[in-house]
């Protein structure tokens, strides 16, 4: 594993900020999956990101080991992954009973023909199955830039709507943005959320350090295109970030935004790890001291 910085050079808002911090991986990210006991700090929530074609199997076996590592599971419950109710009941009940789940990230997902009855995340609260299952904590999905694939207005009229379906069901939750690569639509997106009466802590999803075909992919698959080419214009800052360095001056700006303006409601960081959680984790250490 490469060197850890044990000094702290960052912003002290960004470093502040990093200190919770979660992180994704892939059921089928064997290196990442092995690397999260040595890396994270016990406790670290670990998102686990459901693949169209995992297996529950697989599903459960990445979580089991994500808690047996000492961390904290959330594995994405995707609706249009769901073959059937019963199939999202055994998933959760496995989940419950193997690896004591007690949150999930639950989206609606991007396959272009849903696997079964489910298409949206609402459909997913409404089934009762997370209460059933003890599972009593949920994170939901915000876009600072859109959904590739749903309508603005839909997209925002579906957050108050499965915020009040999971309050009905008794769940608590909390947002959780997708990646960009420039702060103000971060920023703009916790602005509006606040300014419509929505209190729940926000997540800022970044790009972890990757190199330069990684994030390109990974832009286009997301449709984060409109960041993308924002930060294309902005000289050092493209170069170094698309180099596979880091998100430092993206999350330090979001940082000494929420430390002016604490009503933001910004509690956090996610890392897309892109199949290097080490990368990600060496770097929030070395910003931190940790």
């Amino acid at each position: 594993m490469p060197a850890v910085s044990t000094q702290t050079r960052a912003d002290p808002a960004l470093a502040q900020l990093l200190t919770r911090y979660s992180a994704e991986v892939t059921s089928r990210d064997k290196k990442s999956l092995e690397a999260a006991a040595e890396l994270l700090k016990p406790g670290t929530e670990v998102f686990v990101a459901a693949l169209p074609n995992d297996s529950i199997d697989r599903v459960v076996q990445a979580v089991v080991q994500v808690r047996e590592a000492g961390m904290t599971p959330v594995p994405h419950i995707v609706a249009r992954n769901q073959e059937s109710r019963a199939a999202l009941d055994e998933l959760l009940g496995r989940l419950k009973a193997e690896a004591a789940l007690d949150r999930a990230l639950v989206l609606g997902g991007d396959r272009d023909k849903a696997a079964g009855e489910f298409d949206c995340a609402l459909q997913l609260i409404e089934t009762g199955l997370f209460q059933k299952h003890g599972i009593g904590r949920i994170g939901l999905a915000c876009y600072p830039e859109g959904h590739p694939r749903i309508p603005e207005d839909k997209l925002r009229a579906a957050v108050p709507q499965k915020l009040a379906a999971a309050k009905a069901a008794g769940l608590e939750v909390w947002l959780i943005s997708q990646f960009c690569f420039d702060p103000k639509p971060v920023i703009a997106l916790a602005e509006r959320l606040r300014a419509e009466g929505v209190t729940q802590p926000l997540r800022v999803g970044v790009a972890g350090p990757a190199d330069h075909g990684t994030l390109m992919k990974y832009a286009m698959i997301c449709g984060v295109g409109a960041s993308l080419r924002a930060l294309k214009q902005r000289g050092e800052m493209t170069k170094n970030l698309l180099a596979g360095e880091t998100p430092e001056e993206l999350l330090t700006e979001v940082a000494r935004a929420q430390q002016a303006n604490p009503a933001l409601g910004i509690d956090s960081v996610h890392f897309f790890t892109f199949g290097s959680l080490a990368k990600s984790a060496n770097w929030a250490a070395s910003m931190t001291g940790a």
